[in-house]
């Protein structure tokens, strides 16, 4: 699905919030295998799971034209700094719900995009009716799981011992997931 475009605009940073043209998609490879080699957050170390330029003109085309799906840029000095991807599920039994994540260039962490980009997401979510929101995040990504909790989401569970980190120790990951306001009564 496309949204239209906004310009944010803060005390530190103005940029810009974006569905993805064809013509990211090179950047975005690129982009996505630096922010796996900036931090442990994510699921990949550098150069795993690489999506190349093809694989991210195909999900452009896909997402932009999928109802239930949405995938948001954010550019800033120039450049694609950040991105969320919202998938929809196409199973008959799961088209209620969707997962995504959300991913920052660390240079740009603390501008508030992590929270834009939310605020976006859970806005898309409830405007087309997605009973459910869901996302993993690692049990020490403290300030992502207080963002999401002020953001309505609810832990549903913990994998233990789920990732193994380059430090040689394991972590827990954290399941979470936010239901459309109308549902909350049933949780």
């Amino acid at each position: 699905m496309v949204i239209q475009s906004k310009v944010i605009e803060n005390e530190k940073l103005r940029y810009i919030l974006r569905c993805p043209e064809q013509k990211d998609a090179e950047e975005l490879s690129k982009l996505r295998v630096k922010i796996d080699g900036q931090t442990e957050n994510l699921d990949r170390e550098p150069g795993e799971g690489v999506l190349t330029k093809e694989d991210f003109e195909k999900l452009i085309d896909d997402d932009n034209a999928a109802e239930r799906t949405l995938f948001l840029v954010v550019e800033a000095d120039g450049k694609i700094v950040g991105f969320t991807r919202c998938e929809g599920n196409k199973l008959s039994r799961f088209r209620h719900k969707a997962e995504f994540g959300i991913c920052i260039e660390k240079e740009y962490w603390g501008y508030g995009i992590g929270k834009v980009l939310l605020e976006n997401v859970v806005a898309w979510a409830d405007n087309v009716g997605l009973k459910k929101i869901s996302l993993n995040v690692v049990e020490t990504n403290t300030k992502a799981v207080n963002l999401y909790k002020k953001y309505g989401f609810v832990e549903e569970g913990i994998l233990r011992n789920d990732r193994f980190h380059k430090d040689g120790k394991y972590y827990n990951t954290i399941i979470m997931g936010r239901f459309l306001e109308e549902d909350k009564k049933y949780i």
